[in-house]
Parts: C-alpha cells; structure tokens; sequence
C-alpha cells in the first residue's frame, strides 16, 4: 500500500517488517513499483524490510520546488527512510537504478552514519565511453539565436521537441530544469570517498549505462564488486528480479551489526 512521507512530499511503500533495512530508489520516469519483482510482496522470496519512494517529480511524489540535484535528492531520501525508523538499529542497504544509483551514491557520500552498503544497477555515474554525441549544429545555432534574443520561445520549444532526447521531450517545467542539472554533475569524486561495501549488478546488454562504465567503476571505488547479467538490458530490477534480490540480501546481511 503507498504512503507519504516528509507531510505528503513524497509517497512510496514500505514492505515487510518495520523498520525497513533496505531503501530503493528507482531510475529516470520510473516509480517504486520497478522493485516490487524483486523486494516486495510479489517477489519469488516473499516481501524484504524495504522502503521503496517515488522520488520528487515521478510516481505519485509531488515535483521539488527548485531544480534538485543528486545531493537534494538524497536528503529527501535520508528524511524519509529515517522516519521510517531505518537505520535506528543497523545502518541500511540502499538500492539505485539508473538515475537512483546516482541518488544512492550522493547519500554514501553524504551519509555513511546511515548508509552500510551499496547495490547499483545500470547507474550512469561516468561518463560512456567515447563521450555523448554532441548536440546537431543546426540545434547549436538555433539555441545561440535563442540566447541572443533572436529567436521566439514558441520556435526554440519545437527544436528542443526534434532534437532533444526522449527523457528531455517528455520532462516538463521544473523537471526539465531538474534533469539539465543531473546530466551536468560528476560523480567520480563521491564514488571514490565510499568505503562501504558495493555490489554493481550489470545488464551486459545496457545500453543507456555501457558494461564499461561499470567496469571503471570497480577499478574507481575501493570496495566494488561487478556481476554481469547476460543478456539483460537497462531494466534490471524488472528484468532480472531474482538476480537483484540476491544483491539486496548480501548488501542487508553486509550492514547487520
């Protein structure tokens, strides 16, 4: 059943026993039910403790009131899972996909008094190899006439719709400003800082977070281990269900006084 958290700032569900020892946080225009496979009542081992938020601008949560970065993400996080009790008695596994790998990593970093151990699947934290492609030159060109006063609002609108990405067409006011924030942080030094433990577990055939980065990632934080999932994709907490459970529980056991 969702719930609130923060006075209605945030929603998501808690499974299992209180308080929960695992806290999930899902990927870009995902929700909470991306771990229900894998952490909740349907899953093949039953329900974890786990908490699982719709993180602001996504799911039933309300959008933030400014452009949020990974780091007010994660303090959102953080207030949630501890009015849930989590962390009181044992320090928590937290679980990122994609952009909550991100999110995940920002509250490590932030917070290693409440966070014990990692589990990171498809998170795009470096950069892929051979970089982004670079914006087509006729978009450059428009969006400098933009900036210069010389081209409408309207106008600008419509080549953002031909050439932007597809998170970027379907992100809307604040979450628009929101995602142009996160695509431009780094995180190379918050992933160097983690001493806990990591597990990355990874879709040999993610294409939105290549297997390299992942790989740089093991040689980059100093208690990261890899597994490759053959033949999965980006959507590991759907695609691969029982294959993240088995991290979850390692990472929860890894935390456990």
């Amino acid at each position: 059943m969702i719930r609130s958290f923060a006075g209605g700032s945030l929603f998501g569900a808690t499974w299992g026993e209180a308080p929960p020892q695992a806290v999930a946080v899902h990927g870009w225009r995902r929700s909470h039910l991306d771990f229900e496979p894998a952490l909740g009542p349907a899953s093949a081992g039953g329900p974890m403790r786990a908490l699982a938020l719709d993180l602001p601008g996504f799911g039933a949560s309300p959008a933030p009131p400014l452009p949020w970065g990974s780091a007010d993400y994660a303090s959102a996080v953080a207030a949630a899972a501890e009015e849930t009790g989590a962390g009181k008695d044992a320090k928590v596994a937290v679980v990122g996909h994609s952009l909550g790998g991100r999110v995940a990593v920002a509250l490590a970093a932030a917070r290693p008094d409440l966070v014990g151990a990692l589990v990171l699947t498809g998170a795009p934290l470096l950069p892929r190899p051979g970089g982004s492609p670079r914006p087509a030159r006729s978009f450059r060109m428009l969006r400098a006439l933009h900036k210069a006063g010389l081209l409408g609002e309207e106008r600008m609108e419509r080549a953002r719709q031909r050439f932007g990405s597809a998170d970027y067409r379907a992100a809307q006011g604040i979450m628009r400003q929101v995602l142009v924030k996160l695509l431009a942080e780094r995180y190379g030094e918050w992933a160097a800082s983690i001493s806990c433990p990591v597990e990355l577990v990874w879709g040999s055939e993610d294409v939105e977070a290549p297997l390299p980065v992942a790989e740089k990632l093991v040689e980059l934080m100093p208690a990261a281990t890899l597994r490759v999932l053959t033949g999965i994709g980006h959507l590991v907490p759907t695609e691969a269900p029982s294959e993240l459970r088995q991290a979850v529980e390692r990472a929860v056991a890894a935390c456990l006084p």
